[in-house]
């Protein structure tokens, strides 16, 4: 294949997935060539590789790559995510942003201000990690990988904030004198007394020059970082501005010599030093409260236990859980948390999973049960065998979730990179015009005047608060969430959730318990109901049909002992047959009775109602005598019907679907609350379901277990996986509901809707500080120190909005 011709032109690679024979290497290669802009594309069967020479300014990557997807086939890519130091502001993650997405063989590429990351899709045979890293570099800032960065991340935010902190105490000693010399000249600070050396020119020169070169290196060396790449951000304002005032005073100090040295009031030097300040403290209160932004995190990591206690070559030895390994046997004591993910080989005892699925009560483990990883043990002494560790485990998969969703762009933010793309340029213009407007117009000649005014615009138009703006509330809004158990997957999913008007619910372990519970016990006239379930209960203790196991559990609940059985035996479609106590128990269908004669007729009216109301139900004969009937059924969770009310109460269309007949899931819904019913739907029939509904306008929530209802949960505008979390759910659905209620389909609309208004204050008042303070700062009305203060409150307050959302209560 020819190289590119023409600068316009260029190279990329796809490593494509999904091909079989060299047809399917021909017919991406058709494919390909057809798209506009696509000046030759050659598919390699054996390497699986697609190299493709394209012009860009008509067809880009992501085109082509929809283009193979649309074909039946797919591209590898791999991800990874950069820990970025560097940025001050929402231009410097633009920049960045832009340039990662130019490179051949980058995917997409996103970048977070508030965490300080990027997350980056990318092809390895096009691009290597280095190759980004370097990008990075040469855009003026730095990058490593976050796995290596992930242990001393804390560290490497505590010692910049320390560093921060270092700065801004030295600035303020410098600038305090110049502030000083400064508030004495108004007349109502008349009384004020004001030391001669703070009124010397070369005295405040002395104390600005360290605060604008040695402090405010930074901003002179983003600016001009931003600068060469053809672009502008914070810094750009910051040096112009504090530049301006700083070398104006230095002229004047230098034409003072003419006149014996006294001090001129025109000076700015406390100007430029007091705004370098204002902005650095401005930064500090910042970075303080991004780091609270991510609790959530933290949280959630804090949960993890950190060693485990394995058997290994006969001996209990303590290791860090880092390097557990699938099919060790961990022994975990009463009050310890179990390290990792795994099933109980040997103990009784019973574990808080409150951490995993919200409910309090201690649930019983014994050999065989599954053991999740941050649960606690609390009373027996538990040997568990590792089934899943490190990334694997449910925590784990947890974190992953919700740092992914912290990490990712709301489509709401588009608006805010938009508009901080063009901004410091135009910001850079009005200054101009300003400067102009009053050295001619409004106060001819006045050079320190109009430079004043035009400082003040630069610095009240900082970006920074707008590029906060999204990220601050999505990260504070998800952490919040997660705490409450519900994890979305993105932040376009925490938007999109809080406009759904309709939500389809599985009926199966959705609605209901997901498995059958004794709900009836009706006895013939002069009955002992407590000797009755001691007997059926016996019988039914042998058998191992769901429906027996769910009597049993039923009768136990009910505190009766259950004696032995003295014979059993189980007849395949009528029931069983035993013998207890002496007597003889029969327990199964109609047939049953008719098999052994016994006169039940009477009971086959109730039994009927029983059936109609969608519930199971078994006539009980003893010594061949009707004594009673038990009757199971799938009930719903206790939290169902008050989570279908707050639904209904939000405004939202209520449906639930089931392959059920119709009888049984009118009988489920009514109990529920639930007015819409679809039965009798087949599994690859419920995504259709939802497409009606999507077709009559509405945004459509699914919800379902994530495994059996993929096609549906797909399909759905917002699909939610209800369960306790494990990757599979997760993987199938937008929103993953870990404590298995629907109460928690409420709270997700809650949350999202509690974010995105805070988004919304958020982006309003960022944008409201710049509408209203660029005029007043034009008009000279604002002094460049007050204007600095105001836009270093500016990103503070936007931050501290966005951490009211992890106080929300429900």
């Amino acid at each position: 294949m020819e190289k590119p011709q023409s600068l316009e032109q260029q190279q990329t690679i796809f490593q494509i997935t999904g091909m079989t024979c060299a047809a399917c290497a021909n017919r991406i290669e058709k494919g390909l060539n057809k798209l506009e802009g696509v000046e030759g594309a050659t598919v390699n069967f054996a390497l699986e590789q697609a190299s493709v020479v394209y012009d860009p300014s008509k067809v880009n990557r992501s085109q082509m790559e929809q283009k193979i997807q649309s074909l039946g086939y797919d591209t590898a890519k791999e991800t990874m995510d950069f820990q970025i130091t560097g940025m001050t502001c929402a231009a410097c993650a633009t920049r960045i942003e832009k340039g990662l997405n130019k490179m051949p063989g980058v995917a997409k590429a996103t970048v977070n201000l508030a965490l300080e990351t990027a997350h980056v899709e990318y092809t390895p045979s096009s691009v290597s990690v280095n190759d980004l890293i370097k990008k990075v570099e040469s855009l003026g800032y730095k990058a490593a990988p976050k796995q290596e960065e992930q242990k001393d991340a804390g560290d490497h935010r505590k010692k910049e904030i320390k560093r921060q902190k270092t700065k801004l105490v030295i600035s303020a000693v410098l600038s305090f004198p110049l502030l000083w010399a400064m508030v004495s000249h108004f007349s109502f600070t008349s009384f004020i007394w004001l030391p001669e050396l703070f009124m010397n020119p070369w005295f405040q020169l002395a104390l600005a020059t360290p605060v604008q070169f040695i402090i405010g290196r930074q901003f002179y060396v983003g600016a001009y970082k931003a600068l060469r790449n053809g672009s502008a951000n914070m810094d750009v304002l910051v040096a112009l501005g504090t530049s301006a005032a700083y070398f104006y005073s230095l002229y004047l100090t230098i034409q003072s010599l003419n006149s014996h040295g006294h001090h001129q009031v025109e000076m700015y030097y406390e100007t430029s030093s007091v705004l370098i300040t204002l902005i650095l403290l401005g930064k500090l209160f910042e970075a303080l409260a991004k780091g609270r932004s991510s609790e959530a995190i933290k949280t959630l990591m804090g949960l993890q236990a950190k060693t485990a206690l394995v058997i290994r070559e006969g001996q209990e030895i303590s290791i860090p859980v880092e390097e557990v390994v699938v099919n060790d046997v961990i022994v975990v004591k009463p009050g310890e948390k179990i390290p990792v993910d795994g099933v109980v080989s040997e103990g009784v005892s019973s574990v808080d999973e409150s951490m995993l699925t919200g409910e309090s009560i201690p649930v019983e483990k014994r050999s065989g049960d599954h053991a999740i990883g941050a649960t606690i043990n609390k009373n027996g002494v538990l040997k568990i065998q590792a089934t899943k560790v490190g990334k694997e485990t449910a925590l784990a998969q947890i974190i992953k979730v919700v740092e992914e969703a912290q990490g990712s762009k709301a489509p709401i933010q588009r608006v805010a990179d938009t508009i901080s793309g063009i901004f410091v340029p135009i910001v850079v213009g009005i200054a101009i015009v300003t400067f102009c407007i009053w050295y001619f117009a409004v106060d001819p000649g006045s050079f320190a005047n109009a430079l004043e005014k035009a400082i003040a615009v630069l610095v009240i138009a900082c970006p920074c608060a707008l590029g906060l703006a999204t990220p601050t509330s999505i990260m504070a809004g998800s952490g919040r969430a997660a705490e409450l158990g519900v994890l979305f997957k993105g932040g376009e999913h925490l938007e999109a959730t809080h406009r759904v008007d309709a939500i389809i619910l599985d009926k199966t372990g959705t609605v209901t318990k997901g498995k059958p519970g004794l709900t009836d016990v009706i006895l013939a006239d002069g009955g002992n109901e407590q000797q009755f379930l001691r007997w059926v209960g016996a019988a039914e203790k042998n058998s191992e049909h769901p429906l027996a196991e769910a009597i049993v559990a039923g009768i136990k609940e009910k505190g009766v002992d259950l004696p032995a059985t003295e014979e059993f035996e189980a007849i395949p479609g009528f029931g069983i047959r035993a013998i207890v106590e002496g007597k003889e128990m029969l327990i199964g269908t109609r047939k049953l009775m008719n098999k052994y004669d016994v006169q039940a007729e009477s009971a086959f009216d109730v039994m009927n109602r029983l059936e109609e109301s969608g519930k199971t139900a078994m006539l009980v004969a003893i010594d061949r005598t009707y004594a009673g009937m038990v009757a199971v059924a799938d009930t719903i969770k206790e939290t169902s019907k008050e989570a279908v009310h707050r639904l209904k109460n939000l405004g939202i269309k209520v449906v639930m679907i089931t392959g059920d007949n119709e009888r049984t899931a009118k009988a489920i819904a009514a109990e529920a609350g639930i007015d819409n019913v679809l039965a009798e739907v087949l599994p690859e029939g419920k995504a259709a379901e939802v497409k009606k509904l999507q077709e009559q306008g509405m945004k459509v929530a699914m919800v379902g277990d994530g495994i059996n209802d993929a096609p549906a949960l797909a399909t759905a505008d917002i699909g939610m996986a209800i369960g306790t979390g494990t990757d599979v759910a997760m993987e199938a659905a937008d929103v993953t509901l870990m404590r298995g209620d629907l109460n928690s389909i409420p709270d997700a609309i809650f949350m999202s809707k509690k974010t995105m208004a805070n988004i919304k204050q958020n982006l309003f008042w960022a944008l409201a500080y710049n509408v209203i303070g660029i005029p007043i700062a034009a008009l000279g009305f604002l002094a460049p120190w007050l204007a600095g203060a105001a836009m270093a409150l500016s990103s503070v307050s936007v931050v501290l909005n966005a951490l009211r959302l992890q106080r929300i209560k429900l």
